[in-house]
């Protein structure tokens, strides 16, 4: 009894065709036609799924943002009285505490600044006050107005202590620094030997002895030449004195800085 719908039909050696339609590969090895396009259709839908994959996980993120915020809007919209007071008052907390932070900062801010400020005026003044107690010890060169002094000796009678009498006066007038030839006169200093022999912390004078003096001209010209003066004392023995206003003379030479032996800054305990 034969099929109705007729025989099946088979292809080489008896096998039926695939099950989609295809014919099967011929016996040579040769594709059959439309492989390639069907290869490149399931490249395609392979990326397409990948594609999908990662718009469906955006989607569900930003679905459970929603979400979160909605449950929280709600979990707020549901709250008791008491928690939303308890709520406002953390962040009020919060806020002070920030507020606080801010002010710490800037006050440590101002306190820096004033600090360098006040720290920048100290070591000025300091070095302010080095440079004139080494102008006054006779450590640094100075600059500034002043007087020439000359003591002349013809006749070999000035002595020691006319010297210091003439150094004194002019301490006494407000001088701030001088020197006597090339020698610094310091508060330490020492006038020495005989008439014609003087000396200067040991070194050797020869007349006429030369002073450069800064300080206020007129008030060192005026104290030395006042009645009875040193200026008068060394013209009666024979000597001579010659002074000379100037704005602006220079004082170079240098002592070395005397180290105190025995005493030591007090330490104030």
């Amino acid at each position: 009894m034969s099929d109705p719908e007729g025989p099946v039909p088979t292809g080489p050696a008896g096998r039926p065709p695939g099950g989609d339609g295809t014919p099967p590969p011929a016996d040579d090895g040769t594709a059959p036609p439309g492989a390639g396009t069907a290869s490149a259709r399931r490249r395609r839908d392979r990326l397409a799924a990948a594609l999908i994959g990662v718009l469906t996980l955006l989607l569900g993120f930003a679905l459970a943002v929603q979400v979160r915020n909605a449950d929280e809007a709600q979990l707020l919209a549901g709250a008791r009285e008491e928690d939303l007071v308890r709520i406002l008052d953390e962040l009020g907390s919060r806020e002070d505490r920030l507020r606080e932070q801010i002010f710490e900062q800037r006050a440590a801010l101002r306190e820096l600044t004033g600090s360098g400020s006040r720290t920048g005026t100290a070591l000025e003044e300091a070095r302010s006050r080095a440079e004139a107690l080494g102008i006054l010890a006779g450590s640094l060169p100075a600059q500034g107005p002043g007087i020439t002094l000359t003591v002349r000796d013809p006749s070999r009678e000035v002595e020691a202590s006319n010297l210091v009498d003439v150094i004194q006066e002019l301490r006494g007038a407000g001088a701030e620094t001088m020197q006597v030839d090339d020698v610094r006169i310091g508060p330490s200093s020492a006038i020495s030997g005989t008439a014609g022999r003087l000396r200067v912390d040991g070194t050797p004078l020869q007349a006429p002895y030369d002073f450069v003096v800064l300080g206020e001209p007129q008030d060192m010209e005026t104290a030395m030449n006042i009645p009875g003066g040193i200026v008068q004392t060394i013209e009666r023995i024979g000597g001579d004195v010659e002074i000379a206003q100037s704005p602006a003379l220079v004082v170079d030479a240098l002592r070395p800085l005397d180290r105190p032996q025995y005493a030591s800054p007090a330490t104030g305990d």
